[in-house]
């Protein structure tokens, strides 16, 4: 017999994935090398158990038990090498491998043994399938049932995600079998239990998936949610990613945990824990760990005593305890200047952030896509309005992804975007055709849904001007326009035709005709609505006290010079927004001492404020100052009234060609009525500009009036026939 064994093609079992490799076997025990991970397992041959060999789906296998309590199992074996490895196990190890057969017979009534770290189920005397209960990651109980969820394989093409046992009631032993049987899996398998203080407790954090309030409690290995009605438990080995991401509103912020395999409650799975933090919530945390502990394990991460905002917190936590990086928005900017895009997922609204190596949509359900996933991104036409464009992702699987109702001011932003991370567009065309294409039915729907909302409101307003003028169309006269008065302008129209008649015969020649032809659209007017005069700011006065500053503002005028030589060339806003950062950032003790400056400053300001009332000279300026204020509107008036030129009764502005459309009026009338100012009647106005050209005459008429120069008495009056001059 050889000193060694060896097998080519063998299959180990680790929770339910076959893993394909090499099986050497020496006496020194066995080793079994991975051949896709090139990981190597060893068996010592003074840790052997017992072995049992069965037949299995891929022919037959082999099952070793340690004395230390693993299991190990390997198939792929031919029925003919049973002979050769039972001899060589009884001549080396002194272990002789018995042979078991498996029940197929797909019963579901049995009986369960548990054997070390081995839950065996079996009908009659033969197995139907083991459980190794290291696999187990909770145990929970019912009625007369108890669960089993077990931890999951990555590289498990099908996986188990937890079995049911029915236990029925026993009359005759007082204990309880529910509980006697989850104790017999809880005391072998891999649960996480929360024993021991945690690290720390974040109370109250909305949590937007799972919905509700949570408190997180920080243990050295998981992470443990406790709500009012569930309670999760989350190993820090199946977070993947932590995201911070800045809400659109610039006042919240969100934290996202993405977790493979997920958290579940029932059928719900939660791929992602989502909590929402607001930027105004501070916060002081203590750890509870020495201050040499808290140095030794996160090497100067985290510190015994911190405080500041408690997102900073909770993620600065996160990171130092998972040891993942923490991924933020990257250079995208939006049309309204945030880092996301506001858009729909599944008729759920939420927000898009493009990031430096994928997207990720919040939330609702909450979506990550790397572009290295990516086949193509399409930028497509709104199905409802051409208001706005879907954008949509295409995964190299397959599977697409739609993110519709995008503004379509974000267009370009995105399509740069996209462009500039080289995804591949699905549909671009020449001249980057899809930008083309938006900028030209981008106005066409804008103008024609204005214009029809221009015309209804125009038909509006031409009711209520025709209802109007014929309830005080007896009334009107025609006046002078004298400017800075808010009176209605009369809208005249001049007719052609007028006959040579007096006013009181062309008055009642226009009525007749107006009876005769069909209502015509009044001229639209605009009413001028006088003006809300605005009440003007109380006067202060300068003996009075200023108020104190701030806290904050004391530290910023100390330290305002020093920021400013630290970032040379920095704008306003940069400094404040540098400044609330660093102000952030100091310790307790730091501000304290800001806060005593600032509560002196506010005694010695109530204390002046108190004498400067007990003075008197507060009533005294009360009483005063409307005086004054009424003294200078009066010096206003009277500088207004000297600098002003005498006002006209005829609009200046343009008055020639205004007055040769609106009226007619003729020199002698003019000259004979001059001592007389006649009042002007109204006449009619053509629409259009070939009807008034229509005649000879009226045209030398108008030409006429235009070239003679405006006359203070001509102007003042207007005469509404010229049957004299013609």
């Amino acid at each position: 017999m050889s000193d060694t064994l060896e097998y080519n093609e063998v299959y180990q079992e680790v929770k339910g994935s076959m893993n394909d490799g090499r099986l050497r076997i020496s006496k020194q025990g066995l080793v079994f090398k991975n051949n896709k991970t090139g990981k190597v397992d060893n068996i010592q041959a003074n840790d052997l158990g017992n072995g049992v060999w069965r037949r299995v789906a891929m022919g037959h296998g082999l099952k070793l038990h340690t004395k230390s309590g693993h299991i190990y199992k390997y198939d792929g074996f031919r029925e003919s090498d049973f002979e050769k490895l039972s001899n060589y196990f009884k001549s080396h190890f002194h272990v002789e491998l018995t042979e078991k057969d498996m029940c197929v017979k797909g019963w579901n009534w049995g009986t369960v043994r548990f054997g070390g770290q081995l839950l065996s189920f079996d009908i009659g005397e033969s197995a139907a399938f083991e459980v190794p209960l290291s696999n187990v990651s909770q145990c929970t109980t019912g009625k007369n049932e108890v669960t089993l969820e077990f931890h999951q394989n990555d590289d498990a093409e099908v996986s188990l995600m937890e079995m049911r046992f029915y236990v029925p009631p026993s009359q005759e032993d007082s204990t309880d079998p529910v509980e006697a049987f989850a104790q017999n899996v809880l005391s072998k398998a891999d649960v996480i239990q929360a024993t021991g203080d945690a690290i720390c407790i974040f109370r109250e954090l909305q949590c937007l998936t799972p919905r509700g309030r949570y408190d997180i409690r920080i243990y050295p290995t998981f992470l443990h949610l406790h709500g009012k009605t569930f309670d999760y438990k989350i190993p820090y080995t199946t977070v993947l990613r932590l995201f911070l991401l800045p809400h659109k509103d610039q006042r919240q912020m969100f934290f996202v945990i993405s977790l493979d395999p997920p958290i579940k409650q029932g059928q719900t799975r939660y791929h992602f824990l989502i909590l929402l933090f607001s930027k105004d919530d501070d916060i002081s945390l203590t750890l509870n760990m020495s201050e040499d502990e808290v140095e030794k394990r996160f090497e100067g991460k985290l510190t015994k005593n911190m405080s500041g905002a408690l997102y900073e917190l909770v993620s600065r936590v996160m990171k130092a305890l998972i040891n993942r990086k923490i991924t933020v928005p990257g250079n995208f900017q939006g049309h309204s200047g945030g880092q996301c895009i506001t858009c729909s997922y599944k008729a759920n609204s939420g927000l898009l952030y493009p990031l430096e190596r994928g997207f990720i949509y919040v939330h609702k359900p909450p979506v990550h896509i790397r572009f290295d996933e990516i086949s193509s991104v399409n930028f497509a036409r709104g199905t409802t309005t051409t208001r706005s464009f879907d954008f949509e992702i295409e995964t190299k699987q397959g599977a697409p992804f739609t993110f519709s109702s995008i503004e379509r001011e974000e267009y370009g932003k995105l399509f740069d975007f996209v462009n500039a991370k080289k995804l591949n567009i699905k549909n671009r065309g020449p001249k980057e055709g899809m930008k083309q294409n938006y900028d030209e039915y981008a106005g066409s729907d804008e103008d024609a849904h204005d214009a029809y909302l221009e015309m209804m409101k125009k038909e509006g307003q031409i009711r209520e001007e025709a209802g109007n003028s014929e309830d005080d169309s007896g009334d009107e006269t025609d006046e002078s326009f004298n400017p800075g008065e808010e009176e209605e302008e009369v809208a005249e129209e001049y007719d052609s035709k007028a006959s040579g008649s007096s006013g009181s015969e062309n008055e009642e020649g226009s009525e007749e005709e107006e009876e005769k032809k069909p209502a015509k659209k009044p001229k639209i007017v605009k009413e001028k609505k006088p003006r809300k005069k605005k009440e003007g700011k109380k006067a202060k006065d300068p003996a009075a006290p200023k108020r104190p500053l701030s806290a904050y503002m004391l530290w910023l005028n100390a330290n305002r010079e020093k920021i400013k030589s630290e970032n040379p060339g920095i704008s306003i806003t940069e400094l404040s927004k540098k400044a609330g950062e660093i102000w952030k950032t100091l310790s307790k003790d730091k501000k304290e001492e800001w806060d005593q400056e600032a509560e002196e400053a506010k005694k010695k300001y109530e204390k002046s404020l108190k004498e400067y009332k007990e003075s008197g000279a507060a009533e005294a300026f009360q009483q005063e100052a409307p005086k004054k204020k009424k003294e200078s509107k009066a010096e206003k008036k009277s500088s207004a009234s000297k600098n002003a030129a005498p006002k006209s009764p005829v609009k200046q502005t343009g008055n020639e060609s205004f007055k040769s459309k609106e009226f007619v009026s003729s020199d002698e009338s003019s000259s004979e009525d001059s001592g007389e100012e006649k009042k002007p009647k109204p006449k009619k106005q053509e629409k259009s500009k070939s009807k008034k050209k229509g005649s000879d005459e009226d045209m030398e008429e108008e030409e006429e009036i235009a070239s003679t120069p405006p006359s203070s008495e001509a102007s003042g009056s207007a005469s509404a026939s010229g049957s004299e001059d013609e």
